[in-house]
């Protein structure tokens, strides 16, 4: 039980790092981002480049993390349901992590053509700022496609928490709970859009599950004993 405890740990701070990525997807958006106003998204970008560009490491950090994430839960669920845990790395990493460089490559366009760069003076300005409106919409279209597979990937990962019997149980249904959410949010962003913001509001206490399982690995670990099973 020791290495489960210590594989535990692990697997809560890698979770952990994943706490950049509310920089891109909520800060800066809402930050610098002027709902049909190109021009003003164009500057706010220009004027705000550093933190942008900080937007764009956060992204590639939470791609890139999310693969060792989901080694470290392999290796900690293994042992429960070897196919399971290699679903997670499946859904989690070989389907979200393209995404996430994927969408770096679209801020980078975005942030090139706001700062205009010599190459790109057959553009005018409106142009361009409507290029880089266009990329930052191709962001978000990137992120509401990953929306599905981050919900996915918690699925089997909540049923090996939900028969790991080293950890509570409510955590795993959170998770599963989790998913359906994720998966609501994306069908909606992408068949009706107008309602996204609505669905994300209403599911946001669902999606707290993630944070409740991080800070549970983080802080509590794994049981030292398994957990009794439930009276038949």
């Amino acid at each position: 039980m020791g290495s489960t405890k210590k594989n535990a740990r692990v697997a809560g701070l890698l979770y952990l790092s994943l706490m950049t990525a509310p920089l891109r997807l909520i800060y800066i958006p809402s930050t610098l981002f002027v709902p049909g106003n190109a021009n003003a998204t164009a500057n706010n970008i220009v004027a705000h480049e550093t933190l942008f560009r900080l937007g764009i490491a956060s992204d590639l950090l939470t791609g890139t993390m999310v693969i060792f994430l989901t080694l470290a839960l392999h290796r900690l669920f293994k042992e429960v349901d070897q196919d399971l845990a290699r679903l997670v790395v499946i859904l989690g990493s070989l389907m979200v992590t393209p995404i996430y460089f994927l969408n770096t490559v679209n801020d980078a366009a975005a942030l090139t053509l706001a700062r205009g760069a010599s190459f790109l003076s057959v553009f005018g300005k409106p142009q361009r700022d409507a290029l880089a409106m266009l990329f930052l919409h191709l962001h978000h279209a990137g992120v509401v496609a990953n929306e599905l597979f981050w919900g996915l990937w918690l699925f089997p990962f909540g049923l090996l928490v939900y028969r790991s019997r080293f950890l509570p149980r409510i955590l795993g249904i959170w998770l599963m709970i989790n998913c359906f959410a994720y998966v609501a949010i994306s069908f909606t962003g992408i068949l009706f859009p107008q309602y996204e913001q609505v669905v994300f509001n209403s599911a946001f206490p669902a999606m707290l599950g993630e944070l409740a399982i991080m800070l549970w690995l983080l802080i509590k670990g794994v049981s030292e004993q398994p957990l009794p099973a439930p009276a038949a």
